[in-house]
């Protein structure tokens, strides 16, 4: 398992070193999710190019930060590299019900996409005003769009879902 504060630090060095500090900073003190909106625009501002790979694991620290839906757009406005990714993040997203018993009862929308046709998805209850959960009640490792779930997920799990993505055997 890769160690959040490792990815913090490879977030930092992508920027100009002033704002890199500033980064740090925040991460230090304890707001991460000031920190995390400080790195995307940083990101933004300076034109930096980022791998695939690298902003499906911003998205997934801005997730477990709970601040994801507020830097999503701007995240995927960032200059990507062009080069190949084994995950990338799916930029229009369904949101459908899982066909499944046990998750019947949620909507599940994907979130990231691995070149292997695997997909890690969010699942969320539908609040009754019709909105989705602020939080998933789950993250699901689907073989493909269609299912089927090879792996569910706790909701404070997105870290350990991204790397049940990546990995060879579920």
């Amino acid at each position: 398992m890769i160690a959040e504060a490792d990815v913090w630090n490879h977030f930092v060095r992508l920027l100009p070193d002033a704002e890199g500090r500033e980064v740090q900073v925040r991460w230090d003190i304890g707001e991460q999710e000031a920190g995390l909106d400080l790195l995307v625009c940083g990101l933004l501002e300076h034109q930096v190019a980022i791998s695939e790979t690298t902003r499906v694991e911003i998205s997934v620290i801005a997730e477990s930060w709970g601040v994801r839906r507020d830097i999503a757009s701007r995240l995927l406005a960032c200059q990507g590299d062009g080069l190949p990714s084994p995950v990338e993040i799916v930029e229009h997203p369904t949101t459908t019900p899982l066909p499944y018993p046990d998750l019947a009862d949620l909507l599940v929308i994907p979130w990231i996409r691995h070149t292997s046709g695997r997909l890690l998805a969010r699942a969320h209850v539908e609040e009754p005003w019709g909105d989705l959960s602020l939080i998933p009640a789950h993250y699901a490792v689907l073989a493909s769009e269609q299912g089927p779930t090879l792996r569910l997920l706790e909701s404070f799990s997105a870290r350990e879902a991204l790397e049940a993505l990546h990995a060879t055997h579920l």
